[in-house]
């Protein structure tokens, strides 16, 4: 599935979007019967309500739909996708009442209110949707990137872990591949061991489905970017086993992988000019006679040995050895994406992406293009007093040390030892929408690829 814009020729509706202030001279401009249509019908511009407004022969010649008060926008996002879910199908342009960005973030709501998840429900396909055209002022091939993105991450992460093991996200990475004509190798299995990635071959030898790490690189020219997604495609929690409720939604543990890869597509969409590196360390983490043991001390790539007090924080390990590849060449920004701990969902919930940085010019840019992207960010901090509580004494590192408290801080610490003096970002994602919201179906969800994209110019100077 592709998110479309209606064709910029086809006869079109008009789409009014308004906000309560706004309302009363509207209405004054209409003729009398659609004027008493809207009063009688007790329209006052709250969010997402809609009026279909019908014309002299009874069908409909336009509608109307409320953007709520600035406090109430204030409140959620992306109204219009509801709306448009609620229009007659066929073609609907805006008339000229929003700003361009608040054009863009109806566009885009537009867009993305497009979604489906219909592969095991496949008699369930919707009829035709109603489709916006692309408003002038905003930047339409943009938008649609973006959404287009969002759709692969979705997709991704929506699969069950049984059609979306470490085989199936390659293949889904080598269709990436494929279509844009970018190279990508994989070390698997065994040959993790010979290349020198113990700890993700650790976390993943205990799985019929064999582990990997992928490399994908494109473009020959600009800064050199490279993504990191954790690819845990199924999280038992290996010996320290997740008791069943913490189990039933670790399909989407490799939301990681699927969000840098959703933002790949983007920026190859987009032509960015870039050298693009995108690597996954792809894995299961689960039980059997050779399962990684509590207590077993691995040495890791970088050579730093890591003691594994909690075989279910298994995310920074197999991100440890991936992080350690990346730098050993020239690279400009490293960014790494992950669903790596519950620690940061209670410290800011599923709506927003909390992420490390101690690099200041990118967290400049990051925050603008969460504007811009209506993507939200939050930054937690990259706490260096706490770099003791990782150090066991035994090993150089712990995975998962016994302190109780800022479980998020301590993880990324962990990373940020891997990747010496490079420009760095870490993301702590949620990786899904616990109930349906406009323009965010109840399921998979990318989070801070579009504020990365967006910042994207101003963090690499392109």
């Amino acid at each position: 599935m592709r998110p479309e814009f209606a064709p910029d020729d086809a006869a079109s509706r008009a789409l009014v979007l308004l906000a309560p202030d706004q309302l009363a001279e509207w209405r004054a401009g209409l003729d009398a019967p659609a004027r008493r249509w809207i009063e009688e019908t007790g329209f006052e511009a709250a969010p997402g309500d809609v009026r279909l407004i019908p014309g002299s022969d009874g069908a409909v010649q336009s509608a109307v739909a409320g953007l709520g008060s600035a406090q109430a926008r204030a409140r959620g996002r992306f109204f219009v996708a509801k709306v448009m879910a609620g229009l007659p199908a066929g073609a609907w342009h805006l008339q000229d009442t929003l700003s361009p960005h608040d054009q863009s973030e109806a566009a885009l709501a537009a867009l993305l209110g497009q979604y489906r998840f219909d592969r095991y429900r496949p008699g369930s396909k919707a009829g035709a949707p109603a489709l916006l055209k692309a408003p002038t002022a905003v930047d339409a091939q943009r938008l649609l990137a973006m959404a287009s993105g969002e759709f692969l991450t979705r997709d991704l992460i929506n699969t069950p872990a049984e059609d979306m093991g470490p085989a199936q996200l390659q293949a889904a990475m080598q269709a990436l591949a494929d279509r844009f004509d970018a190279d990508l190798k994989v070390s698997e299995g065994e040959d993790l061991l010979a290349q020198n990635f113990p700890l993700i071959h650790a976390v993943g030898r205990a799985s019929t489905r064999a582990p990997r790490l992928m490399d994908m690189r494109w473009g020959q020219s600009g800064p050199r970017l490279t993504l990191v997604g954790k690819g845990i495609c199924f999280d038992s929690g290996g010996l320290n086993i997740k008791p069943s409720s913490g189990m039933s939604l670790m399909k989407k543990d490799m939301g990681g992988a699927a969000t840098v890869l959703g933002l790949a597509q983007m920026i190859m969409q987009l032509d960015l000019p870039v050298r693009l590196r995108v690597l996954v360390p792809a894995a299961d983490n689960m039980i059997a006679g050779n399962a990684l043991r509590p207590k077993d001390i691995i040495t890791s790539r970088k050579g730093l040995t890591v003691e594994v007090n909690d075989t279910d924080a298994e995310g920074r390990l197999v991100l440890a050895d991936a992080l350690a590849y990346a730098v050993e060449e020239e690279v400009d920004a490293v960014i790494s994406m992950a669903t790596l701990t519950g620690a940061a969902r209670v410290a800011v919930g599923p709506d927003l992406a909390p992420y490390f940085s101690d690099d200041a010019g990118m967290v400049r840019a990051l925050e603008v293009g969460a504007q811009a992207g209506f993507d939200p960010v939050w930054r937690l901090p990259f706490h260096t007093p706490y770099e003791h509580i990782i150090e066991p004494g035994i090993a150089d590192l712990d995975n998962a040390p016994g302190f109780g408290f800022a479980g998020s801080v301590t993880a990324a610490l962990f990373l940020r030892r891997f990747v010496g003096t490079a420009r760095y970002m870490h993301f702590d994602i949620y990786g899904h929408i616990p109930a349906d919201l406009p323009g965010r179906p109840k399921g998979g969800a990318g989070q801070g690829a579009r504020a990365l994209l967006l910042g994207l110019p101003k963090m690499l100077g392109i």
